[in-house]
This record gives C-alpha cells, structure tokens and sequence, in this order.
C-alpha cells in the first residue's frame, strides 16, 4: 500500500517506530484542497478541508501488511480512518491512502510546523510509541486510547530524566549498565516489567545476566502547603491500596498534596494544579525542596517535591478533590508544631510528608522571615 502522510508521521524516527521499519521509499507529495492545523487543544496536527489550500506531505511505498497493521492501530486509538485521496508528486497524480480524522474533530485556529514538533516533542512521541509496541499481545486501538493518557506520562518521565551529580558514586559509561532483554510489560493503567540486564560491577567485572522486577510509575509533583506568618500546614487524608494489601488495620493516609505529572507538563505546573485540584489552594510561591527516587530498587517513581508558600486562615478540617476522579479528601490545616508531634507518633506514616515535614522544619527560620 501507499500511504499519504502529512503530520509527524513524516518523522523518520517515529515512522519506524510505529511501522516498525521504515519503508525503503519515499516521495514528497501534496494534497489539494486540506490544511493542516494543530489538533484544538492538542500540538498534534489535524487535516481538514479548507478551499485553495495545500497539505504537504511524503507518500510511503509499499508499506507492507504488517506495517499497516501497526499504523492501524495506532491512528485508530486516535480516531483516525484510512481513506482513498489523489495526490501531485514529482512523478504526476498517484492514488493512495491517508489517515483523516473524525467528522467531530476541530482544528486549532494557526498553522502546524513539524520542525517546532520535533524540537519539543518528537523524544517522547518515540518512547510512547516504542512501549506500546513492546506490549504482547498488542491493545486494540480502544484499549490504547484508554491507557494512552498514561503511556504519554511514562514516556515524558523516561524524556524528563536528566544526569545528575556523581561527584562520589560511580560514573557509568554507556554500557556500564545493559538491559539485555526487556519483557513484555503487563498492566493498564500503571506497568510491571521483568528485564534481563547485565552492570559493572565495582572490581572492575561485569555480572552475569540477572533478572529482576520493577514498577513503572509515572514522575510525580509533591507540596506540602505552609502559611509563613500562621506557622501552618496542610495535610491531605484519604484512604490507599498499598497500606490495605499490606494488612494495615487503618489505610486513610495523612499526605501532603500530590499528582501525577501529566505529558508536557512541567514539575511545578503540575504541583500548582494539584494544590488548586485538591485543596483549593493559590499558592504564592513553590520553593523546591529536592527531587528523587522513592524505591529505586523495585520502581521508577520520581518525586519533584515542594514547599508551597500560600495562606491558611483556617484550622477547621474541610473537604476537597475532584469528583470525577473519585477523590474523597479531607483536608487537615494545623500549626507545623502540632504536624511534627503526628510524625513523632507515627500517624504520618508515609515518606513524602515525613521529607518536606523535616526539610521545612530545617528551612522554617529562613522561609518565615521571608514573610
């Protein structure tokens, strides 16, 4: 089949991630009659009829069966359709086929570039990609629309990894840690994954092949909220899975505010949004207070964590969170003081607000008399 494409499946690296392999030839073609827009309210392009213009594209030869199979899938978690269109090429008209959207689908009001695509977003377009492609067997196209959300997360936390001091731990070169083997990961909605890998180890050798388990999370946003001038905090209470499968006889949690850091999203954006989501909280400033791994051993959860300096007129308890996200959040402002002595008993039993209770308790001198 010949396939008309004109958004960023004109990327190489993304066509061979979601074909598979990148079809030996290609041609520049374009389409009479369409735009091509960013998707309202999305940085993905959409095509659409527009009198007089001119979409711009590439023709893919010969894509093979299973190539398409691919495609399919994937454009079709989108809501895209193959259909027949006639396009010009350096040879003359060809006939061949192109992913259209929806009917109800809306364009955005500008133009698309897929060279300012790239620049931001072609990395994690190919790290989504490459996950759902390792899956065995492979979601329909509605299946992956459900997790689509989440695959888009992961693939921005795994772009989101950046190098970090080692000014006393080991540098690793880049094979001083080898995953020789990545097994077909398993879930919906969060992953687990067995792997085969290979390390250096510190004389020098490099191990034998082990095999090991790990969690796939998503980057997370932390704050503790903290009035300057009350002394106060907030503390966030709901119940959790984790301490109910360990037989916890009490899983309601008190936490600080916390979220999931969603694709193309930054660190502290999304820590504004979950103390606006949750708490109903405006937050006047997010003064950082470390990131880091929480279990590195078992799973890839990565905290960005933050004290938010903001207002807390009130000590009486009040609830918060979004209905549809079925949260049930009772939220606990309360002096720093009464929150350390919760800790000392062990009713704070969770990692994150033990952290920023300790840092702000180091900070809080420097942090009031900021006002």
């Amino acid at each position: 089949m010949d396939l008309f494409v004109y958004g960023t499946l004109r990327s190489p690296a993304l066509m061979a991630a979601v074909s598979g392999a990148l079809p030996h030839t290609s041609l520049s073609a374009t389409l009479d009659g369409y735009g091509v827009f960013p998707a309202d309210g999305d940085v993905v392009p959409f095509i659409a009829q527009q009198a007089g213009a001119v979409a711009e594209g590439i023709v893919y030869k010969d894509v093979t069966d299973v190539q398409m199979s691919r495609l399919n899938l994937y454009e079709g978690a989108f809501d895209y359709r193959l259909v027949p269109v006639t396009v010009q090429t350096p040879a003359g008209r060809l006939a061949v086929s192109c992913y259209l959207p929806s009917n109800d689908a809306k364009p955005g009001a500008e133009s698309w570039s897929l060279a300012a695509w790239e620049k931001d977003h072609l990395a994690p377009a190919i790290l989504a990609a490459t996950e759902v492609f390792t899956r065995d067997p492979l979601p329909s196209s509605s299946a992956l629309r459900a997790m689509w959300p989440m695959v888009e997360a992961r693939a921005w936390s795994k772009h989101r990894a950046k190098p970090s001091p080692a000014t006393r731990r080991f540098r690793p070169g880049p094979t001083d840690f080898a995953i020789e083997r990545a097994h077909s990961p398993h879930g919906n909605f969060f992953l687990f994954q067995a792997v085969d890998l290979q390390h250096r180890q510190f004389d020098g050798g490099v191990t034998g092949t082990l095999k090991r388990e790990a969690f796939y999370g998503i980057d997370a946003a932390i704050v503790l909220p903290y009035d300057p001038v009350r002394d106060r905090v907030l503390l966030v209470e709901q119940a959790r899975i984790g301490p109910r499968l360990r037989h916890d006889p009490n899983p309601w949690m008190l936490e600080p505010v916390a979220g999931i850091i969603d694709a193309r999203e930054t660190p502290e954006d999304a820590a504004m949004r979950e103390c606006e989501e949750e708490a109903g909280l405006h937050i006047k400033e997010m003064v950082p207070a470390g990131s880091f791994y929480v279990s590195p051993g078992a799973t890839t959860d990565y905290f960005y964590t933050y004290v938010g300096l903001c207002d807390l007129p009130q000590l009486e308890t009040y609830s918060g969170g979004l209905e549809e996200e079925a949260e049930d959040l009772r939220l606990h402002p309360m002096s720093l003081d009464a929150a350390m002595d919760l800790a000392d008993s062990g009713e704070i039993a969770t990692g994150p607000a033990l952290f920023l209770l300790y840092w702000l308790l180091r900070h809080r001198d420097r942090l009031r008399a900021r006002g």
